[in-house]
């Protein structure tokens, strides 16, 4: 299991209702998009931040583990927007207002990545992906990503296996002996996902599987206080954003 799946799974809002954690993530996430960058995009990080690290109670280091890789994808998307190509003034030099637009497009991914990290660190896949049917998502769409989702924790547990023993024989000693070791992990984890699936396929019909999959999911009502307080966030949020940028900035 993946350590921001562990996260969402023991999570101080694993009992809340799915669509709760969604209104609150997602609406950060379109919140970040649609404000200015600055202030607004601050603004919803710091929410966002607050949320995760308080009430939530996802640790710093696990946040920072889980968010250093969509910053990569921000800062890789920005600095491509510092340069220009071509132009009189050489072959590559500093865009015109660069820095500022390269700075916008970072605090406003940033920020929305942050929002999706919310919803993921406090809901599970396992809880959402059964009420998707109630929502009018075809049920074997459902029951394929159900699957796939189960199929992919047991293929990279053993990924790592062969990996170790891969490290156990050396297999890793000389830059021949590393690419041996790829194609041969390649081979392996193939194999094993056909076996895998077949093993699945007849335990299902062992389970006499009709088309369907029936998955126990836990009972939990939406809080209407709760959806309240996330309408307040936002609203707050976008207040002082349009106060911010009309009065101060």
């Amino acid at each position: 299991m993946l350590p921001i799946d562990a996260a969402a799974h023991s999570s101080r809002w694993r009992r809340r209702h799915p669509l709760e954690k969604a209104v609150l993530g997602l609406g950060l996430t379109v919140t970040a998009v649609c404000l200015p960058p600055w202030p607004g995009a601050v603004l919803v990080a710091a929410a966002t931040l607050t949320v995760l690290l308080g009430p939530a109670g996802v640790a710093p280091r696990q946040l920072w583990r889980a968010f250093r890789v969509p910053l990569g994808f921000c800062v890789t998307g920005a600095v491509p927007l510092l340069f220009a190509v071509g132009g009189p003034q050489g072959a590559v030099s500093l865009a015109p207002g660069g820095p500022a637009h390269a700075g916008q497009l970072l605090l406003r991914t940033s920020a929305a990545s942050l929002g999706v990290l919310l919803f993921a660190f406090t809901t599970p896949v396992s809880d959402v992906l059964p009420r998707l049917v109630r929502a009018g998502v075809p049920a074997p769409v459902v029951d394929v990503a159900l699957v796939m989702y189960r199929i992919t924790f047991l293929l990279l547990d053993s990924v790592a296996r062969v990996r170790q023993a891969q490290a156990a024989r050396l297999g890793a000693t000389s830059r021949a002996a590393a690419w041996r070791s790829l194609a041969g992990l390649g081979a392996t984890a193939f194999v094993r996902a056909f076996d895998r699936a077949s093993r699945l396929q007849t335990g299902l019909a062992g389970r006499g599987y009709d088309g369907t999959l029936r998955v126990l999911v836990t009972r939990a009502a939406v809080s209407r206080p709760f959806l309240c307080g996330v309408a307040g966030l936002l609203a707050a949020i976008v207040l002082l954003t349009l106060a911010l940028e009309r009065y101060v900035l």
